[in-house]
């Protein structure tokens, strides 16, 4: 996947991530990154409340398998 860095007004750089890596990685628009350079390039981490962003994304997948978690528990 590629994407651009767009240049801001103050000179700095902005990457836009597309909507669907920022849903497959549960990431909301105000999250915090952590940027980790690294020889082959960066790594970019979600940072903060790492129990709340599990309880998150535990929430989606029984909220998508709604049907299925139900048919288990019998």
């Amino acid at each position: 996947m590629k994407t651009i860095i767009h240049k801001l007004e103050d000179g700095s750089g902005a990457v836009i991530l597309p909507r669907g890596m920022l849903n497959s990685l549960n990431l909301q628009v105000g999250d915090q990154l952590q940027i980790i350079e690294t020889d082959d390039g960066v790594i970019l981490r979600p940072v903060g409340d790492d129990v709340e962003r599990r309880m998150r994304a535990a929430r989606d997948v029984m909220d998508k398998y709604e049907v299925t978690l139900q048919r288990l528990a019998k």
